[in-house]
């Protein structure tokens, strides 16, 4: 199997973690954990683990000092701000808008990597960028929308498009380090930054938690969360970064809504239904168009 290939796949698993970690999230926060004290123990214990790694195998990075100023703002945008407003937004909105409005996230890395990385558009990536967008419109608005609307929720809706805008910044902030540096060691530095920031903010939030009411499933929801939608997450976000493009790796955003549909049917028994069924369709095709690279 090709590099190509391999980081596809890579992406794909990723953004698993990222669409599935919504019900995670939605069981432990707010009621158990407070949005900010759930985004300080994300990225403490990331970042202890991305360290932890280093210290197994140290390796000289090789960062120069404008390297670490890069890594600075990419630790604000990608770690601090992306999960304090992702998180908050989860825990005020519905999956539902939730999944919605993430999907400004390939649009936004799209425009800005067109602007800033110059990357070219072509009538492949145009087509397949409407298809993904269109297909998950359907599939989101193929699901209950009964909840109701409140101050709170629209809050969320607005949480929910900064982090997407936050993390879009990070990807095309990322960018020019993945093409010199280690994608590993790159997050190690991202973390650092970023826990020196979200932990403070959130450690009053964590001391007021009350863990003798967690429950089994809780204990996995968190787990889920930090490991799973962070951890490993990044890792395989990065190394499609690195392989695709910024733009490319975006693209894949449209798959979230699919993993959270299929996610809710196995966990909240919802049922499977023909626009469901044409929205997987279109979404798999949008991704397929936009990584299409005609023959010469």
């Amino acid at each position: 199997m090709g590099e190509q290939n391999r980081a596809r796949i890579a992406v794909l698993l990723g953004n698993f973690f990222f669409g599935t970690s919504v019900i995670a999230v939605k069981q432990i926060s707010p009621v158990l954990v407070p949005a900010i004290a759930l985004t300080a123990i994300r990225v403490g214990l990331v970042c202890i683990l991305f360290w932890f790694m280093y210290l197994m195998k140290p390796v000289k990075t090789g960062f120069g000092k404008n390297d670490y100023w890069r890594l600075l703002i990419c630790g604000i945008a990608g770690i601090t701000l992306n999960q304090t407003f992702s998180i908050k937004g989860m825990s005020l909105t519905s999956p539902i808008h939730a999944s919605l409005l993430v999907l400004t996230t390939p649009i936004t890395i799209s425009l800005l990597a067109a602007w800033f990385l110059k990357e070219k558009w072509n009538v492949y990536k145009v087509v397949g960028l409407c298809l993904g967008i269109s297909g998950g419109a359907v599939l989101i608005f193929s699901r209950d929308l009964s909840a109701h609307s409140s101050e709170e929720q629209s809050l969320g809706d607005l949480f929910i498009i900064l982090g997407a805008v936050s993390y879009s910044s990070y990807i095309i902030l990322v960018k020019p380090l993945m093409a010199k540096f280690s994608a590993v060691h790159i997050l190690q530095w991202v973390f650092l930054f970023g826990a020196f920031i979200s932990v403070p903010l959130g450690w009053n939030a964590v001391s007021s938690i009350q863990w003798h009411l967690f429950s089994i499933t809780n204990w996995f929801c968190l787990s889920y969360v930090v490991i799973g939608a962070t951890f490993f997450a990044y890792q395989l976000m990065n190394f499609g970064i690195k392989k695709l493009g910024a733009s490319v790796t975006g693209s894949f955003i449209y798959t979230q809504p699919f993993f959270a549909t299929i996610a809710s049917v196995l966990i909240f028994e919802e049922q499977i239904n023909f626009p469901k069924i044409v929205a997987a369709i279109m979404i798999i095709a949008g991704v397929f168009l936009t990584n299409f690279k005609k023959s010469n």
